[in-house]
């Protein structure tokens, strides 16, 4: 049964939805309308409570002087939970070192386009590679496309001053940084595989918390 189906079959969810943000040390939140509506917006789709003002108070609520990690938790029946950590940026000139997992992403479960916990295929991918020897593990899908990374967006400079990044179609999750450069048309998507990052002139992954991360594939 689709994971969408359940909450309307009166079967209980297994899962939370997830947004993680950076709340910088004045208290601002990069991108935090987009976060809420990803939230409210995916809550609709898979039939959880969802009190947006809730959310909102949460995050207004934290009171803290320093950059903070900020993950939210929503369950299906509404409550929202608060995580904060400190926030520790990337130092500048990080180069990110990728490989690719054998553990195949289903690009046709619809749980993929939903920021959510049930994360067992990132695991999976993840655990292939001493976290020592490889920052960031990329996925492809069944068709051998590339999806996106365990914890990023995959982006790829071709050289015409657009990033190329993979569709949802793809098994991409429509990460909020992602959105915004596509909005700002600082990125497309496109249907990639393996040898394109070979041809790229940059590699990039990033997320909405850390920000675009140079990178290059290591060699098997």
């Amino acid at each position: 049964m689709p994971p969408e189906s359940a909450l309307r079959d009166g079967q209980p969810a297994g899962y939370s939805l997830i947004e993680t943000m950076r709340r910088e040390a004045d208290g601002t939140i990069p991108r935090r309308r987009r976060h809420v509506d990803r939230m409210a917006n995916s809550a609709a789709a898979l039939g959880f409570a969802f009190d947006r003002q809730d959310a909102e108070n949460v995050l207004d609520g934290i009171a803290n002087d320093e950059a903070l990690r900020v993950r939210l938790d929503l369950s299906a029946n509404g409550r929202i939970g608060l995580t904060t950590t400190p926030f520790v940026a990337v130092p500048r000139g990080t180069v990110w070192r990728l490989a690719i997992a054998r553990t195949r992403l289903d690009s046709a479960d619809p749980l993929r386009r939903h920021k959510t916990d049930s994360r067992a295929v990132y695991a999976q991918a993840r655990s292939e590679f001493s976290a020592e020897a490889i920052n960031e593990v990329l996925l492809l899908n069944g068709e051998g496309e590339l999806a996106e990374g365990t914890i990023t967006n995959l982006f790829l400079d071709f050289g015409d001053g657009v990033l190329a990044t993979p569709p949802v179609a793809a098994g991409a999750l429509p990460g909020v940084l992602r959105a915004e450069l596509l909005d700002q048309g600082k990125a497309v998507e496109a249907r990639l595989v393996p040898s394109d990052i070979a041809r790229a002139r940059a590699v990039f992954v990033g997320n909405s918390l850390r920000g675009l991360i140079a990178a290059r594939l290591e060699n098997d």
